[in-house]
């Protein structure tokens, strides 16, 4: 595990009392040692950081193709940024795998440089103009402070009535959603891609803490706000992993949660604990200690998990949902949206599930664009015909 920063560190020294007790209640020097990680692990949670990707190497460049050093996120299929010193490059399928290496077609950008570079699962930069799509810098006021959103009006003759929340995930920006916007554009959605408390460009939370979407559900309530001042009726809501969270408390908790006709969800967070307990696994810990990580951090922010559990406690209003996961996704189980799609009819809740193969979280659209993109626009026309 990496060593925890001065800020961590700090935030350590300060809540003793509150980790000392529950590691009396754990029990001896074993309980003091889950007690320090559990709380390392919440403070990691509750203090996202944007993510970083993990380095890949550049082996070269040119004609058309790229190699890379052959690893588990380098040979995935689809089509992905490849972000080093020269800007963002966009590179393409597998054209051939060997033993320490990895060719893919290099499609767009600049010639990657030998040596370090980050697979990013956004291939466009900066803004919805990347796309081919107009749009505005516009501010949503919310009871924190104006936050930061992408307008991008509805095509001639689509439906400029009906407005697309797209709602990013934790630790990510609105580029995140750079790569379903055509697809709501071609569905005839006006969009607005929001920001929200805690992602480095909203305004911060007062105790400068992830709130796992207890609190950053009133942002996307107050974009609601926004785009019915602006003339919208309808919404259709869009959510990315912690973005489904955000969504679901929402749905279960906004005046406004009557109004969304659609939900579109990528990879969704519908259940704290067990998406905790995957990642639990993914950093080497035993799965008991996510459960002490919860309850820390349900005891620093205030959050009942419970109302998190979307499979078991679906929101209140369920509008059609369209739910799109990868099998190779180690972040955010495949298994939640699986669950979800079998239990949701006993709810009344109409789930389509859609699954891909091979990429990692949030990685479905990159792994088939165009299959992707024809689900997307697919579902929404199917509820509101042309």
């Amino acid at each position: 595990m990496r060593a925890p920063s001065s800020s961590v560190r700090h935030s350590v020294r300060r809540s003793a009392p509150v980790a000392g007790a529950l590691a009396g209640a754990l029990g001896g020097a074993g309980g003091a040692a889950a007690a320090a990680i559990g709380w390392h692990y919440s403070t990691i949670l509750l203090h996202p950081s944007p993510h970083p990707g993990l380095p890949e190497r550049v082996v070269t460049a040119g004609d058309g193709t790229v190699e890379l050093a052959r690893t588990r996120l380098s040979a995935q299929p689809g089509v992905w940024g490849l972000r080093g010193p020269a800007g963002l490059a966009v590179v393409g399928p597998v054209l051939d795998r060997g033993r320490r290496t990895v060719v893919r077609e290099l499609r767009a950008g600049p010639v990657p440089a030998t040596g370090p570079a980050v697979l990013d699962a956004g291939p466009f930069d900066p803004d919805p103009s990347a796309r081919g799509l107009p749009f505005d810098d516009v501010r949503v006021p919310t009871d924190l402070g104006l936050a930061p959103a992408w307008r991008i009006p509805a095509p001639d003759g689509g439906d400029p009535d009906t407005w697309a929340l797209c709602v990013h995930g934790r630790g990510g920006t609105r580029r995140e959603a750079l790569r379903i916007l055509p697809a709501l554009h071609a569905a005839g959605l006006t969009q607005l891609v929001v920001s929200y408390r805690g992602d480095g460009t909203a305004p911060e939370s007062p105790d400068g803490r992830s709130h796992l979407g207890d609190t950053e559900w009133r942002d996307i309530d107050a974009a609601a706000a926004y785009a019915l001042v602006h003339g919208a009726r309808r919404l259709v809501l869009v959510g990315w992993s912690m973005g489904a969270a955000v969504g679901g408390a929402f749905l279960d908790r906004s005046p406004h949660a009557d109004l969304v006709d659609a939900v579109v969800w990528d990879a969704p967070l519908l259940d704290w604990r067990r998406t905790l307990r995957r990642q639990a696994r993914n950093r080497g810990l035993p799965p008991t200690l996510a459960g002490v990580a919860a309850r820390f951090t349900a005891r620093r922010i205030g959050i009942d998990l419970d109302r998190f559990d979307l499979v078991r406690r679906p929101p209140a209003v369920r509008p059609p949902t369209l739910v799109l996961h990868s099998d190779a996704d180690t972040a955010v189980p495949v298994t939640l949206s699986r669950d979800l799609a079998a239990t949701a009819p006993g709810h009344r809740w109409p789930v389509t599930y859609r699954e891909f193969s091979g990429t990692e979280h949030t990685g479905s659209w990159n792994a088939d664009p165009d299959g992707y993109e024809a689900a997307v626009t697919g579902f929404l026309r199917t509820l509101r015909p042309a």
